[in-house]
């Protein structure tokens, strides 16, 4: 079942790596208290992830601060490796925090596994985007073809706010 309006984050604890090393970070954390929009994208470092969906919510970062966003979150079933050097190559410095989720097991929870092993990616996840407030998912766009940022993308996030 895909998560819906109305229902909290799933509780999962995932690995990130920070400058001092690799942590954990649970959504607990990263949803407490927060309002925070999180896009999920198939794969870091794929064509429409790098040139439209990650870049969108980097150039608008002080549009999401300004609409009283307290944080954007990155996630993608990819190692915390890869995500990193994603997130240093697109320039996302503080704008974005880039969430790996390497076994997928957010992405599960909610329901948005995207079964990626016809192009050789594995399970991964759908691409979306969502809004969520104090761990309370408010809005949740996702995309019917996983090539296409239209409903996920910055712009349209940043007009439900």
């Amino acid at each position: 079942m895909t998560i819906t309006v109305g229902e909290p984050v799933p509780a999962v604890t995932l690995k990130h790596l920070a400058d001092d090393g690799m942590q954990d970070i649970s959504t607990d954390t990263l949803f407490s208290g927060k309002k925070v929009v999180m896009f999920g994208v198939p794969g870091a470092f794929t064509p429409s992830c790098s040139e439209k969906h990650l870049p969108g919510y980097v150039g608008h970062a002080d549009a999401f601060k300004a609409k009283g966003v307290d944080q954007v979150v990155c996630m993608a079933v990819n190692d915390p490796f890869v995500m990193k050097a994603w997130g240093k190559e697109h320039g996302v410095d503080n704008k974005v925090f880039m969430l790996p989720d390497g076994n997928a097991a957010l992405t599960k929870q909610m329901g948005l596994e995207l079964d990626a092993s016809g192009v050789g990616l594995g399970t991964r996840s759908k691409r979306f985007a969502m809004v969520v407030d104090h761990g309370v998912v408010k809005t949740l766009a996702v995309e019917e073809d996983p090539t296409q940022v239209d409903r996920s993308s910055a712009e349209a996030i940043l007009a439900t706010l």
